[in-house]
Formats: structure tokens, C-alpha cells, sequence
């Protein structure tokens, strides 16, 4: 059957639009052509509104027991005064912000949306940094970059350690549950008692667009994590960005449920706030894309029918795995859907298959998937497809009010973007601020774009990997980094996770493979829980491997794409060596630089059986 006969399933979307122009410097600058519309000063307003409009409709729900602990409009208007009147009776101010050490769930919400509706900025922090870390580096940093003036954690006792490492006693905490041992706590529903003054109206009334609303910390994929602030103008702009790109949800309120923690700007500011600006329902996914939690995410499915579905591309492969066998979820998934979309990686072909085999055998048609483009210091969104995505890396067209500048950097064309939606800098740092910008006010991004079609805009910009990833063999071959790991994370698709790429001044590419090792124990008829050693030697996955990069290597058309030879980690990236963010992103330079023992094996001459090679025909 031809996929592509199947009709898409109707959905209304904006009609994105730019112009270009040259410039005799060899820049070019994109603008977009539509106006952008009229937005509130501060996303608090459109809850507000909504409260107003439709006050029983479900704001926010995380889960509880075998449903779902649910807060209307109404209910979280009637909770934002007296929470926010604990945060200034407390002394908090954008001196001393709120800092939320806990993951997403619906206290969290209630303290994030107080904090704004008065003027307070507040940061969500990863858990990692708390539960993972075992030195709370990241941690001290960002506590000693901030100042907070009042600490949240759900549950005190799990957060202890960190607490006491870290925070003095004179900063004051509060905690849904478990008080920390040995710390003075205030639990959650203690602030709900609080009575209200005047004094939060007056704050309220005082707020401006320019105010600050959040301060979100970037993962430190290549240092410690920068505070990025987030004014009250970026978040309310960006989401009427979103919804003259996405028109459909104008049409009716947005269905959301979603996992992505909420210290990310992809979670906390841009779902959220599309349930938030729109009307919608946002249900808190306490599942992950990870084989010991994608089973609460089905299970969350089979009670929820979203109408709006965003995720990691991870989290679709394991989907697509498991509908055959939850029918339930994939029932609800495609039920009422309008589109998917995906972020942060690639989205693999044999995904995009079982998501279109999926929809049509729910619906008889295809359901649109689209990709974007973004980062923390743009609020997120900035470029968006209006259109089936056909190509890996396809980011769009800029976001209605947004300007953009292509710079020729090399052999690559360097990405910088203006618009209200973009930073000012980051939290009490005016050297990386000042560092962030050019001459005109462009943010510089780091990212490298290049045209879909050079002779026509209206296709779009794809992602050409970051400007300082890319690097030479000892030959004088550049490299294109993005290139060759997503042809690596494709090859080797589904037992791989990522992939760190070594080779400057080097003969030739290698490849330090971290594989999934949950897939990896499937593919071997291994028990998951056996140790990584065990599941990397077994013959059937080194031979999947091995066949998967000499398929590559049989496609490369010389040393600039030969990935000569791999070597599997059975080791994961360590957090506090700062080898992985917290989201999972892999910090090449740290990973080379830390197992530099690793890099050398791979090209020793007399190299170890552990050491795959990958030849290349006619090499």
C-alpha cells in the first residue's frame, strides 16, 4: 500500500510566510511576513481570562492512586492569592527567588503560577541534580548563582541529602510530604491557609511584560548551567507565536499529556503554557521514555485522549513498540489527535512508519507529524513546519515576529535570531550575556542552518549541526558531526542511545557507542536486568552492530563520512563529570576527555577484540 495516498487527517494551520534579503556582507536576513498578533503581559493574564470564561473546565491534573488528582480554572485562581501571599510574606523578590527542587506535578504548578502572578521569579530545577548527583556540584552552583529565598521540594525526605549540603538553615523550605529529618519544614498546605492582604493585588498590578517570570537553567551540555531568564513578554509572545502557527488550537481547547520535566523550557513554558494560553487540559505524564517507565505512559494513554501529542523521539520508538500489545493506548493516542510533534533529535524512519501503520489502522488516515525548532533563550519556539515533515533535521520557517541572520562561518552558515521572544541575557552574568549578541542584537544560537531548497524559501531550513561540532581528520577532511552521528544513530536504530564521534587530527572517524541496553537484552533474549558487560559481549549483539556499521561503511563515500571503527560503552555517561545532562543529552568534549583511555584504544594499532571495525569497500 502507498502511505502517501492515505490522506492526512484534516488540521487547520497557520500559512507561514518570509522574505529575504542579501546584504553585501554576505549575511542574509529572513523576516517573517505575518504580524505577529496581540498577547497578554504575562501568561498569568490568559489563565485569568480562562478562569473567567470557562471556570470549570480542568486547568491542570497529575495522578492519584488509579485516576487523576485534577484542579479547575477556578480552583487554581482560588489557590494562586494565598500562596502568593506566603512567597512575600516570606520576603521573596526577584532578589530572592522561589527555586523548586521537585519534578512536575500539580504544587509545583500552583507555586510557579503564584510566584509570577506577584513578580517573583522562580526556578525549577532538575531532580537529577538532587537525587542523581552524588557530589551536587550543579546544584551549589546554580544555589549560589540564584540566592533563593525559599526552597520547595515535594518530598522532604528524599531531597534531604541535598538540602543539607547545600542550603543553610536560614533558607526556608516547604514540602508536600516527609519533612527533611533535623530541618524546620512548611508543608505545602500550610500556605494554602495563608490569609491575603492587598499586598498581592499591589504586586500583581505591578508587573509588566518586562518582568521577570522565570529563571531556567541551561543543561550544561558544555560547562556549568547558565541561568537563562525568562521574562513574562517572552512566554506570553511565544505562545501566540505558537498559536498563529498552529491554528487549530483556537478551534477548541488543547488536550495535553505530557512527561517533559518542567526545568526544561520545552515543558514548563512552552506545553504548559499552550493548555494555559488556549483553554486546554494539561495531564501530567509520570511516565518516561525508558523501558522501566513507558509502562506508566500507556497506562496514562489508556485514560487520556490528547489532541495534542509532543515528544522526544525515544519516547515514540518505545510507543510504537508497544501498541500491538496496549491497543487501548494507541486507541486513545489517534482517537482525537490533530498532530504530532517531535523535538530534540531525529525522528528514525522505522518510527515514522509505526506512527503512520499505527494512525491509519486507528483512524484509516494519516496524522500529521511536524517538527520545530528552538532553545531555552528563545522561550522555546522559533521555527516551526506547517507541513508533513520529508527530511531528518527540517526546523521550518521562523515563528510569526521573528527575525533571523545567516552568517557564512566557514564552511557552514551560522544561525542568529531577534524577536520578543528572545532573552536578555542570562541571570547575573553580563560577561556570557554581553557574549550571547552581536552588533545588531542577533542572539547567536551556536547552531548551523542551511536552505531546504536554495531557490525557494518558502521550504524551509534544515539544521546543519552545531557551529563548533564539526572537525578535521589529520588529513585536512572536515567532518560534519551532525551528519555522521544521526547516519550512526540510524544505522544501529533501535540499540542505540547516542553516540560520542572522535577523530580530529586523527587518520580516521570512531565512534564511542552508547547503546540502550534495555533493547539490547531484548534483541539477546537477555533478562533487562543483566549488567551491561554481560548483554554487550553476547555475540548477537555485537554481530547487529557489526553488520549495522559495515552497512554504513559500505555507504560512505570516503574518510570525511567512514566511521573506520566503534568500541560499545558498557559504562553510562556520568552526570557529575558532566558527561550527560539531565535531560540525556551527551557532552562529547567530556566524554572524549574523561575516558581519553577509551579514545586511544579505539586507535591503537594493535586493538583489542572489544574494538569494532568497520571497513569501507575499496578501503
Amino acid at each position: 500500500m502507498d502511505v502517501k495516498a492515505t490522506p492526512i487527517r484534516s488540521v487547520r494551520l497557520g500559512n507561514m510566510s518570509a522574505a529575504a534579503e542579501n546584504r553585501a556582507d554576505g549575511t542574509t536576513i529572513i523576516r517573517s511576513v505575518d504580524a505577529l498578533g496581540p498577547y497578554p503581559r504575562a501568561i498569568v493574564d490568559a489563565l485569568e481570562a480562562w478562569a473567567d470564561t470557562t471556570p470549570d473546565a480542568i486547568l491542570i491534573a497529575d495522578r492519584d492512586g488509579a485516576g487523576w488528582r485534577e484542579l479547575s480554572y477556578a480552583d487554581v485562581m482560588a489557590r494562586i492569592p494565598p500562596l502568593a501571599q506566603a512567597l512575600l510574606d516570606a520576603g521573596l523578590s526577584p532578589e530572592r527567588p522561589l527555586m523548586i527542587l521537585s519534578g512536575n506535578e500539580v504544587e509545583h504548578f500552583l507555586l510557579g503560577m503564584a510566584a509570577i502572578w506577584v513578580g517573583i521569579p522562580y526556578a525549577p530545577i532538575s531532580p537529577a541534580y538532587s537525587l542523581v548527583s552524588t557530589d551536587f556540584g550543579k546544584l551549589r552552583h546554580i544555589a549560589g548563582l540564584l540566592t533563593p529565598g525559599m526552597i520547595y521540594a515535594s518530598d522532604g525526605d528524599r531531597f534531604a541529602p541535598a538540602i543539607a549540603a547545600v542550603f543553610g538553615a536560614d533558607v526556608p523550605l516547604v514540602v508536600r510530604t516527609n519533612p527533611a529529618p533535623g530541618r524546620r519544614a512548611t508543608r505545602f498546605d500550610t500556605l494554602l491557609a495563608t490569609p491575603v492582604t492587598d499586598a498581592v493585588a499591589k504586586a500583581h498590578a505591578a508587573i509588566t511584560a518586562d518582568t521577570v517570570a522565570k529563571v531556567l537553567f541551561t543543561s550544561g551540555s558544555t560547562g556549568l548551567p547558565k541561568g537563562v531568564v525568562t521574562t513574562n513578554r517572552m512566554m506570553a509572545c511565544n505562545q501566540q507565536m505558537i498559536r498563529q502557527a498552529l491554528a487549530f488550537l483556537e478551534d477548541e481547547p488543547p488536550v495535553l499529556l505530557d512527561w517533559m520535566p518542567w526545568n526544561h523550557v520545552a515543558g514548563g513554558s512552552h506545553n504548559t503554557g499552550i493548555a494555559i494560553y488556549n483553554g486546554g487540559s494539561f495531564y501530567i505524564d509520570d511516565g518516561q521514555p525508558t523501558p522501566a517507565r513507558i509502562g506508566r505512559t500507556l497506562e496514562n494513554l489508556a485514560m487520556v485522549q490528547p489532541t495534542f501529542f509532543t515528544n522526544v523521539p525515544k519516547a515514540y520508538e518505545f510507543l510504537v513498540a508497544a501498541f500491538d500489545e496496549h491497543p487501548e493506548a494507541r486507541r486513545n493516542l489517534f482517537a482525537r489527535l490533530k498532530l504530532l510533534q517531535y523535538a530534540g533529535a531525529g525522528l528514525s524512519q522505522h518510527v515514522f512508519e509505526g506512527l503512520d501503520r499505527a494512525a491509519r489502522a486507528e483512524t484509516g488516515e494519516r496524522v500529521l507529524i511536524i517538527t520545530g525548532y528552538g532553545s531555552t533563550e528563545t522561550a522555546p519556539f522559533a521555527f516551526t513546519t506547517t507541513w508533513a515533515v520529508e527530511e531528518a533535521g527540517h526546523i521550518g520557517l521562523p515563528a510569526a515576529g521573528m527575525t533571523i541572520k545567516l552568517v557564512p562561518n566557514g564552511d557552514k552558515t551560522e544561525l542568529r535570531l531577534k524577536g520578543p521572544n528572545v532573552t536578555p541575557g542570562y541571570w547575573r552574568d553580563a560577561e556570557k550575556t554581553a557574549e550571547a549578541f552581536d552588533e545588531e542584537g542577533f542572539y547567536r544560537i551556536g547552531d548551523a542552518v542551511r536552505f531546504a531548497d536554495p531557490d525557494e524559501l518558502g521550504k524551509g531550513l534544515v539544521f546543519d549541526g552545531r557551529v563548533t561540532e564539526d572537525f578535521k581528520l589529520s588529513t585536512g577532511t572536515w567532518v560534519n558531526f551532525a551528519a555522521v552521528r544521526s547516519a550512526v544513530i540510524g544505522a544501529c536504530a533501535p540499540l542505540i542511545r547516542d553516540v560520542v564521534l572522535t577523530g580530529l587530527d586523527r587518520n580516521y572517524i570512531g565512534a564511542m557507542i552508547f547503546p540502550d541496553l534495555g533493547a539490547c537484552a531484548r534483541q539477546a533474549g537477555l533478562p533487562a536486568e543483566a549488567d551491561a558487560d554481560t548483554i554487550l559481549a553476547h555475540p548477537v549483539v555485537r554481530e547487529r552492530f557489526a553488520t549495522s556499521l559495515a552497512g554504513l561503511a559500505l555507504k560512505s563515500t570516503g574518510s570525511s563520512n567512514h566511521v573506520a571503527r566503534a568500541l560499545l560503552m558498557a559504562e553510562l555517561p556520568d552526570i557529575d563529570r558532566g558527561e550527560v545532562t539531565d535531560k540525556g543529552s551527551i557532552n562529547q568534549r567530556a566524554v572524549r576527555t574523561y575516558r581519553a583511555d577509551l579514545v586511544e584504544a579505539l586507535y591503537a594499532e594493535m586493538h583489542g577484540a572489544d574494538i569494532i571495525l568497520c571497513p569501507r569497500k575499496g578501503a
